[in-house]
C-alpha cells in the first residue's frame, strides 16, 4: 500500500506529456563552457591543431605541384609537334614524386591528429559520465522527485554520446576546413587574382544559405534531444510497470501516449535532418557555377598567355577544394547545433544546485547511543503547503517506536527527515542532543539501517546483494545475517545458492523473498538506529511471523522506528506515535492507546473487527 505524503510532488516514473521543444538558450555560452571543460586537454589540442594544419597545408600545395606536371606535359607535347625534344620525363617524375611525398605527409599528419582528437573526445565523454555519476550522489532528493528518470538517463547516455560523436568529427573538420579555406585562397591568388575574384563571388551566396538553414535548424536539434529524453523516460516507465499496464488493460492508452511523444520526436528529427541534408546539394549547386566561371575565364587567360595551362587545372582543383571546406563548415555548423543542444542539457544537470554533504565542524557518530528527539518539527515539500505542522517526540536509546496513521499522514516523510533526505523548515531533529544538520550526511546515514516497502536489489549474486549492507563483511558474516533474517534455508534451495545471480529487476525471486534479502542486508549493516518502512507488508502471514522474530532479535538494544499499516506487527512497541494530517494526535503503548478509545483504537478495531 502506497504511503505517498500529502502535498508531495509526483515524480519519478510518471507519464510525461510535455509540450513543444525550445531553442538553445545560450548557444555561445554553452560552447564556451564546453571549451573550458576541455581545457585540461589543451596540450593534446595544441598538437591536434599543429598536425591538422600541417596535413592541410601539405594537401593544399599538392595541386600546385601537379599543375606544374600538367604544364610540363603540355609544353612537351607542343615541343614534340614543333620538332623539339618533347617531354622531360625525368622532370615530370621528380614533380610527381614530390607531390606523392606531400600527400603521404598529409595523410600521416591526418592520421596522428585523428588519433589525438579521438582520445580527447573519449576522455571528455568519460569525464562527463564520471562527473554526472558523482553529481547524482550530491543531488537533493527533491530533484529526483520532480524529474522523470528517463530524462536524467538520457543526459547520461544519449546526450553524452551525441556530444562525443559530434565533438570528434566537428573539431577536426572545423580546423582543417578553416585552414583549407585560407590556404587555398592564398594559392588561388598566387595563380590569378581575377579568377580568384570569380571564385570568391560564391561565398556570399553560400554564407546566406548556411545562415538561413542554421537559423531554422537550431531549434529543431534541441527539440530532438528533448523529445528523445521523453521517449526514453516513457519506455523505462512502461517497461518497469509492464505488469500493471497489462493488468489494467492500458496497452492502447500507453501506445497512444508513446505515439504522441514519438511523433514529436519524429517531426523534430525529420526537420533537423532534412535541413541538414539540404546544405550539401545547395553548396554543390553554387559551387558548380563557380567551376563554369573559372573554366571560361581560365581558358581566356591561357590564350592571352597570362597563365599556364597547368595553372587552370590547379585552379579548378583549388575551386573544388575551396567549396568543399565551405560545405564542411556548413555540416560542422549543424553538428555544433547538435553538440550545443546536448551539451546544454548535460551542463544544466551538472550546474544544478547540490545538496551540502559536509559541515565545517562535524559531529562524530562514534560513541553515540541512538537517543532521538523531534523538536517542534515543521516541514512541507513545497514551502506554501506545510504537511508536518508541529511534530515533537522523544525516543530513548533502544526503544522500539511505531509510527502509524492513515495514508498521507506524514509517516514516511518523518523518516526521510530523520535521514536528512530533506531538511526541516522549522524546528530540529536531534540525535543524542546533536542537531542532525551538524553531522556530515555520510556520517549521519552510517548510523541508520533502512528496510523499505519498495525493495531494491541490483543485478548481481545474492551474496553481493546482502553484502551491500557492509562491503567489508566476510562470507560467514553474510550467511549469519541471512540466517537471522530467516532467509538462509530459502537461499540454499536456489541453484547456486548464495552465488545465484539476480536479474536486473530481481524478478527471478518472489516479492516476499526480495524483502527477506533486504532485511538480511540491514542486519549485516549493524546500525545504531533501524528504520522499517512497511518492511513486512509484502510477505505472507507465516513468513511475517518468522521475520517478526528476526526483527525482535535485530531491534534488541537498537533504537527502532517502525512504520506499519498492519497494527498487529507493532503491538509490542515501547511507544506508538499516532499521526494524522502531519501531527501526533496520540502516543503511548498498545494497551494505553486502546484504553483511551481514540483514533488508534478505531484504526485497530477497523482492522480486526471481522476476526473479533
Amino acid at each position: 500500500m502506497s504511503n505517498r505524503p500529502v502535498g508531495r510532488p509526483m515524480g519519478g516514473r510518471r507519464m510525461n506529456r510535455m509540450g513543444g521543444g525550445e531553442k538553445a538558450k545560450d548557444f555561445r555560452g554553452t560552447i564556451q563552457k564546453l571549451l573550458k571543460y576541455m581545457s585540461v586537454y589543451k596540450v593534446e589540442a595544441f598538437f591536434v591543431l599543429i598536425f591538422a594544419v600541417g596535413g592541410t597545408v601539405f594537401n593544399i600545395v599538392g595541386p600546385k605541384i601537379l599543375g606544374k606536371a600538367t604544364t610540363e606535359i603540355f609544353n612537351g607535347l607542343v615541343s614534340k609537334v614543333s620538332g623539339g625534344d618533347g617531354m622531360d620525363f625525368q622532370k615530370i617524375g621528380t614533380i610527381l614524386l614530390t607531390a606523392l611525398g606531400l600527400y603521404l605527409a598529409s595523410s600521416l599528419c591526418s592520421l596522428i591528429q585523428g588519433y589525438l582528437m579521438t582520445g580527447i573526445s573519449q576522455k571528455t565523454t568519460y569525464r562527463l559520465r564520471k562527473d554526472i555519476s558523482e553529481k547524482i550522489n550530491k543531488m537533493p532528493m527533491n530533484y529526483f522527485d520532480t524529474k522523470p528518470f528517463g530524462d536524467v538517463l538520457s543526459r547520461v547516455t544519449n546526450d553524452v554520446d551525441t556530444l562525443g560523436q559530434s565533438l570528434n568529427t566537428s573539431a577536426t573538420q572545423m580546423i582543417t576546413s578553416v585552414t583549407t579555406i585560407i590556404g587555398v585562397l592564398i594559392m588561388m591568388l598566387s595563380i590569378s587574382p581575377l579568377m580568384t575574384l570569380i571564385a570568391i563571388l560564391i561565398l556570399p551566396i553560400s554564407v546566406l544559405f548556411i545562415s538561413l538553414i542554421m537559423k531554422h535548424s537550431q531549434g529543431y536539434f534541441r527539440d530532438q534531444q528533448n523529445f528523445l529524453g521523453q521517449v526514453n523516460g516513457q519506455v523505462e516507465e512502461i517497461y518497469s510497470g509492464h505488469n500493471i499496464v497489462k493488468a489494467f488493460n492500458k496497452e492502447e492508452e500507453t501506445i497512444a501516449t508513446f505515439e504522441e511523444t514519438n511523433q514529436k520526436l519524429y517531426h523534430s528529427a525529420w526537420k533537423s535532418q532534412f535541413l541538414s541534408g539540404l546544405m550539401m546539394p545547395i553548396m554543390q549547386f553554387v559551387g558548380n557555377h563557380g567551376y563554369v566561371g573559372v573554366a571560361i575565364l581560365g581558358g581566356y587567360l591561357a590564350i592571352q598567355g597570362k597563365i599556364e595551362v597547368g595553372d587552370i587545372q590547379s585552379f579548378i582543383q583549388y575551386v573544388r577544394n575551396f567549396t568543399q571546406p565551405i560545405q564542411q563548415v556548413a555540416q560542422v555548423a549543424n553538428m555544433l547545433q547538435s553538440t550545443a543542444a546536448a551539451s546544454e542539457r548535460v551542463f544544466e544537470f551538472l550546474e544544478e544546485e547540490e545538496e551540502v554533504q559536509t559541515v565545517e565542524h562535524p559531529v562524530s557518530p562514534e560513541g553515540l547511543e541512538g537517543n532521538v528527539e523531534f523538536d517542534h518539527v515543521q516541514f512541507g515539500y513545497n514551502s506554501d503547503r506545510i504537511i508536518i505542522h508541529d511534530f515533537s517526540a522523544k525516543v530513548k536509546e533502544g526503544q522500539k517506536i511505531a509510527i502509524v496513521g492513515p495514508t498521507g499522514a506524514g509517516k514516511t516523510t518523518m523518516v526521510k527527515l530523520l535521514m536528512r533526505f530533506y531538511d526541516v523548515n522549522k524546528g530540529a531533529i536531534l540525535v543524542d542532543g546533536h542537531d542532525i544538520r551538524d553531522f556530515n550526511r555520510a556520517d549521519l546515514r552510517q548510523m541508520f539501517g533502512m528496510v523499505l516497502q519498495d525493495t531494491w536489489l541490483f543485478h548481481g549474486t545474492i551474496m553481493e546483494n546482502i553484502r551491500y549492507g557492509n562491503l567489508n563483511a566476510t562470507d560467514e558474516e553474510v550467511i549469519e545475517a541471512a540466517k537471522a533474517a530467516r532467509v538462509h534455508r530459502f537461499v540454499q534451495t536456489l541453484p547456486g545458492g548464495y552465488q545465484m545471480e539476480l536479474n536486473e529487476e530481481a524478478s527471478n525471486v518472489s516479492q516476499g523473498q526480495k524483502q527477506l534479502l533486504t532485511i538480511a542486508r540491514a542486519i549485516l549493516a549493524d546500525p545504531k538506529i533501524l528504520i522499517l518502512d512497511e518492511a513486512t507488508s509484502s510477505v505472507d502471514t507465516r513468513t511475517e511471523v518468522q521475520i517478526q522474530k528476526a526483527m525482535d532479535a535485530l531491534m534488541k538494544g537498537r533504537t527502532s522506528f517502525i512504520i506499519a499499516h498492519r497494527l498487529s506487527t507493532i503491538r509490542d512497541a515501547d511507544c506508538i506515535l499516532v499521526m494524522k494530517d502531519g501531527d501526533i494526535i496520540e502516543q503511548g503503548n498498545h494497551e494505553e492507546l486502546l484504553a483511551k478509545g481514540g483514533f488508534y483504537a478505531e484504526l485497530y478495531k477497523s482492522q480486526f473487527s471481522k476476526t473479533a
